[in-house]
């Protein structure tokens, strides 16, 4: 049970964290993320040497590394893959996740425009320099997130341009990766359907022959989906029932700690959320501990700051407090005492129970406490997005999966 259907599957320009976990299956970076320790490990690299000074990073490429159609993988191929990742005109949003290389960042701005420039090369078929603009210790782990992960240039030319977004060279026949397992359907809103790769350096011992991924955006018909044996695993469960599966069936639930965020975006382009004084208020004007305990059912943590605690041994000292009493003085402050003249504003939530009964809860506090009312509209997970990047809402929800395991 995915939680739904893909924006689409090219590495370079996927954002969503269900997304990802498809494109997984599909592709391999340099490194992989070790499950237990969330630390780099060897993939498509079989190692990695460091310079003295943090800022150059040596990958030596595993031998005989192929392309699911057998063609060979070479470090050409990576280099590609990063400068697509970087091109302007794919407006790739985790571009940014190559900032910490040589010029990478003038590049993606426009300011360069020679790809030599870039602190990437590539000596042989089977090694990969990668130069830094300052010491990065977290780089492996960022070589196993999409952006970084290869792609056959001469398939994605078949369909386009390299730094084309939306062509059909993700569909099923025409991907070609070099991830564990291979594309072999993708029947929108119903199912997408990946078998074992046999050219995957590591197919021997690939255990599964085949995931199915099922974008099912609603909670309770995953649940029952589980229940009847037509799902091996799903990430969310019904609020309601994460008591009785407590109670039980608790060899069935896994509740983990989980690198994730869940916050609201204000557009502050649009009035009168371009006040800081007004925004500040609506932040305060939320009880996260009732919201953690009575709504989510203790599955999550408050979160009093934004990077989550014990990050890589980081927990951040500034909080945000929970305080009704100047949430209604600063609102006051800004104009709008008991919350008179305040326009009713939209917020866009994901079509799910979690977002949906998060938000219910919000509108009651906010009704109550500063006298505002705001209506709820949701929207399946593209269209979410997609209204966040344009900034096509008033008020959105929104939630973050670091990526690796850092305070950055």
């Amino acid at each position: 049970g995915n939680g739904a259907e893909p924006q689409d599957l090219d590495p370079q320009t996927i954002t969503a964290f269900t997304d990802q976990c498809i494109a997984l299956a599909l592709f391999e970076g340099l490194c992989a993320l070790d499950e237990k320790t969330s630390q780099a490990v060897p993939a498509a690299a079989e190692r990695w040497d460091v310079s003295p000074d943090g800022l150059q990073y040596t990958f030596h490429l595993r031998p005989n590394l192929q392309w699911s159609n057998g063609e060979p993988l070479t470090a050409t191929d990576f280099l590609l893959a990063w400068q697509r990742t970087l091109a302007p005109a794919l407006g790739a949003e985790y571009a940014y996740l190559l900032f910490p290389v040589k010029n990478a960042a003038a590049f993606n701005a426009g300011r360069l425009t020679d790809p030599a420039a870039l602190g990437f090369a590539a000596p042989d078929a089977r090694t990969l320099v990668i130069t830094l603009e300052r010491p990065t210790p977290f780089l492996p782990a960022l070589t196993a997130q999409p952006p970084w992960f290869p792609i056959n240039p001469r398939v994605v030319q078949k369909f386009g341009r390299l730094d084309q977004r939306g062509t059909a060279w993700t569909r099923p026949g025409n991907l070609v990766g070099n991830g564990p397992f291979v594309l072999s359907a993708w029947s929108p809103n119903a199912r997408l359907v990946t078998t074992k790769n046999p050219r995957y350096w590591d197919a021997e011992r690939t255990r599964l022959n085949s995931i199915i991924f099922y974008p099912t955006e609603n909670m309770d018909v995953d649940e029952r989906n589980f229940r009847a044996g037509q799902l091996h695993l799903s990430y969310e469960l019904p609020l309601a029932k994460v008591d009785g599966y407590r109670r039980d069936h608790p060899e069935q639930l896994r509740l983990d700690p989980f690198l994730e965020t869940f916050f609201l975006r204000f557009n502050v382009t649009r009035p009168p959320l371009d006040q800081p004084k007004v925004r500040a208020a609506l932040a305060r004007a939320l009880d996260r501990d009732s919201l953690t305990r009575n709504v989510l059912r203790g599955s999550r943590r408050p979160a009093y700051h934004y990077t989550p605690p014990n990050c890589a041994g980081y927990t951040a000292r500034a909080q945000i407090p929970d305080d009704f009493a100047e949430a209604r003085r600063l609102l006051a402050a800004a104009g709008y005492p008991g919350g008179r003249g305040f326009p009713a504003l939209d917020v866009q939530i994901r079509n799910d129970e979690l977002h949906g009964k998060i938000l219910e809860a919000i509108q009651a506090m906010w009704q109550r406490e500063l006298g505002i009312t705001i209506t709820i509209t949701p929207v399946e997970q593209k269209t979410w997005l997609q209204n966040q990047q344009t900034l096509n809402y008033a008020i959105s929800t929104a939630r973050w999966v670091g990526d690796f395991v850092d305070p950055i």
